[in-house]
């Protein structure tokens, strides 16, 4: 797992309470060549909280004298909370809806980018936010779900304009955006995910080995779980 890394490496999960970070974190805290795992959430020390701007970069000052990291893994995602579902139509279309599944998707993921990269390790590093392939404008045939699929079409398009930029003077650290598949999660347990979901430790297996191979031409690509490059 995570050959193209140093030995030992040090990893960060944000979103860690979530299935998939929580996977994320038990495969890397059992791989021996993973020297350090952090992971944060709502509730970790330091807690990190997307509806609380300044809690991402509190969170960044409290981790910077420690090592650089080598992985960094953003998991967290919504698509529907206890009051609301996806967006089947335009007339369901509501204003705070759309700014809560923004905030966590997109403006917390893009604050992360800015006060995480410094915190890479320079020599090699890989950054992934999991994205979605319903995100994607371009295989969009079904149309609903306004909301998600336009809060990770935006977060891809932060990805590619921050790798552009991180390129100039991190050359060696790759930006990617990750598209998990279904998975049996919280978040697609409304929809089927129970029976055609993959289990989160096999999902978050198959990502790792795909960042594994990413090398800096690669940042600011958008790909699936298997490796595939997906279109924008």
């Amino acid at each position: 797992m995570m050959p193209s890394l140093p030995d030992p490496f040090h990893a960060l999960v944000i979103g860690a309470s979530g299935t998939i970070g929580a996977a994320f974190v038990d495969l890397l805290t059992n791989y021996p060549r993973c020297g350090s795992v952090t992971a944060l959430h709502r509730q970790s020390t330091p807690a990190i909280d997307f509806a609380d701007e300044d809690s991402i970069a509190r969170a960044a000052t409290a981790l910077a004298d420690g090592p650089r990291f080598d992985l960094v893994i953003n998991a967290a995602g919504l698509l529907h909370t206890a009051d609301f579902m996806p967006e089947k139509r335009l007339a369901d279309l509501d204003y705070a809806q759309m700014q809560a599944t923004f905030q966590v998707n997109t403006f917390g993921p893009a604050l992360v980018l800015r006060h995480f990269v410094p915190l890479l390790n320079r020599e090699r590093a890989v950054m992934a936010v999991l994205s979605a392939k319903v995100g994607s404008i371009g295989d969009n045939r079904l149309g609903g779900w306004y909301s998600y699929r336009a809060s990770k079409a935006a977060l891809n398009m932060m990805i590619k304009t921050a790798a552009i930029e991180v390129a100039r003077t991190q050359p060696n650290t790759v930006l990617v955006a990750l598209h998990p598949g279904t998975v049996n999660s919280r978040l697609s347990q409304p929809f089927k995910g129970e029976t055609i979901g993959r289990p989160a430790n096999v999902a978050a297996a198959d990502m790792l080995r795909v960042l594994d191979v990413l090398t800096s031409a690669d940042s600011g690509a958008f790909r699936s779980y298997d490796g595939a490059a997906l279109p924008w």
